[in-house]
């Protein structure tokens, strides 16, 4: 494994942190439903109590709208909610935001339609859900026997069949009879579709200079002040950095005048970017890799020509490029000021 792939720790330490998943042996649990009265809104549904729960097998999963890990994640768990569903399994999502404008319910009504979430969400805006299980990770997965035990927990993605066999098996302990046994198959599209692991050497990194790493900048950043910034005059592999007259943040950066830009020499197949405008009015860009238009390498939110608009803040796919993957260097270019961008990840 070479140094890129070693420096993935860090991602796969929140994607992957625990690959095999945990079933409590049985006669045994790690604790019971705890209160969900800290959620600030229910969407798809009235409040829920684990009273309201007792008798029927419950997925808990933690996320964030904005998150690659979750995203990757949905296609098994919308597809376990609507197969098991006339078998009594219950699936509640627990919507607690990493960024500030993720508590912004309208955002979270928008992606809740836009990813085709027809179950329970719990909006946990402050957090008190995710406390009540003590959770650390998006995504993170509870399963909850019929008694309301939570006997099973899985952190970050992948573990599909396993984690389906252990929805079968608390399914088929509560009495339910005649499971189909067969496995869900599914494929997901656009950001959901499954990581490239083998090619994915560069990890996620945030823009906000709260938690950014590899920043390359010639100008020393400041915070939460207009500056002028340029490139360096080369980037190395996952390094980035701004161009143009920027206001850093704790969170993210804002562009304050037409024509600024972020570079970044990357490998992975994938790359995405969570941005969006600071007003909601459209923001124009345009995206190259190596210079050139995107091309064949375009995302789901980029045409061929590299062109693209961004208003709602939400994960944008900017490259998903063909093999062979190799290191390349990005620059998106933003045509209008506000844009605000907030973090980078890879797949």
């Amino acid at each position: 494994m070479n140094p890129q792939q070693l420096a993935l720790a860090a991602l796969r330490a929140k994607s992957d942190a625990d690959p095999a998943g945990h079933l409590a042996a049985a006669g045994t649990y790690e604790g019971e439903i705890p209160s969900l009265a800290g959620a600030t809104e229910w969407l798809n549904s009235p409040p829920l109590t684990p009273a309201d729960l007792r008798g029927k097998v419950v997925a808990f999963q933690f996320w964030t709208y904005t998150c690659i890990n979750w995203l990757r994640t949905l296609p098994y768990v919308r597809a376990w909610a609507r197969k098991y569903r006339e078998h009594g399994l219950v699936v509640v999502g627990v919507h607690t935001p990493e960024f500030s404008f993720e508590k912004d319910i309208s955002n979270v009504r928008r992606a809740v339609a836009d990813r085709d979430i027809g179950y329970p969400v719990a909006v946990d805006s402050d957090y008190a859900v995710w406390e009540a299980f003590a959770n650390h990770y998006w995504p993170a997965l509870y399963l909850v026997d019929a008694d309301g035990h939570i006997r099973y927990h899985h952190y970050g993605e992948g573990e599909y069949s396993h984690t389906e066999m252990v929805i079968q098996r608390l399914l088929a302990d509560g009495g339910v009879t005649g499971l189909d046994r067969d496995l869900v198959a599914v494929t997901g599209d656009g950001a959901e579709a499954a990581a490239d692991w083998a090619d994915l050497w560069t990890p996620e990194t945030y823009v906000g200079l709260l938690r950014t790493g590899n920043l390359a900048s010639p100008q020393g950043p400041v915070l939460d002040q207009p500056r002028d910034y340029t490139l360096p005059d080369r980037l190395e592999l996952n390094q980035w950095a701004p161009s143009g007259n920027w206001t850093l943040g704790a969170e993210g950066a804002v562009l304050n005048e037409p024509g600024g830009s972020i570079a970044y020499r990357f490998h992975a197949r994938d790359l995405h970017l969570v941005m969006g405008s600071v007003s909601g009015a459209e923001v124009r860009f345009r995206v190259t890799i190596d210079g050139e238009p995107a091309g064949a390498a375009h995302g789901v939110d980029v045409d061929k020509e590299g062109l693209g608009t961004a208003s709602q803040r939400r994960l944008y796919q900017l490259v998903r490029q063909p093999l062979p993957v190799a290191d390349r260097e990005f620059r998106i270019e933003f045509l209008d000021a506000g844009a605000a961008a907030y973090a980078f990840t890879f797949g």
